[in-house]
């Protein structure tokens, strides 16, 4: 249900925009968030968006990326500026179609749907 894309090579400093599209529906509530994965290390929470919620952000991307969805609700995006290294990682789109807590948006557990993961590498 979840197609994520988007990811590539960049340099330090540089941006990207990640895509994940949530096919055949669109939904009135929802939570979608991005996690990553770096080699090595556990999958690990990015952002995520809630209807009617303010975004939410990890701190180490706080002011560098944005999160946003289409008015259909069907696309959620990523937006990645100043990327640095520590950024490299394959980034996993993730949904639920209802409002999760503010406390629980950082939870992995608590999305039901996931796309496949999309590759950032950021050279330094």
């Amino acid at each position: 249900q979840l197609q994520a894309s988007g990811g590539g090579l960049v340099q330090a400093g540089g941006s990207l925009r990640l895509s994940c599209v949530a096919s055949g529906r669109t939904f009135s509530t929802y939570s979608m968030a991005w996690f990553r994965q770096a080699p090595g290390k556990e999958r690990e929470f990015v952002a995520a968006s809630r209807t009617g919620g303010s975004p939410t952000f990890a701190d180490a991307v706080k002011g560098r990326f944005t999160i946003s969805t289409d008015i259909a609700k069907t696309t959620v995006f990523l937006q990645m500026n100043s990327l640095k290294a520590e950024d490299t990682a394959v980034y996993y789109c993730a949904a639920t179609w209802r409002r999760i807590v503010l406390s629980s948006v950082r939870n992995k557990d608590e999305y039901d749907f996931w796309g496949q993961g999309t590759l950032v590498t950021v050279s330094s």
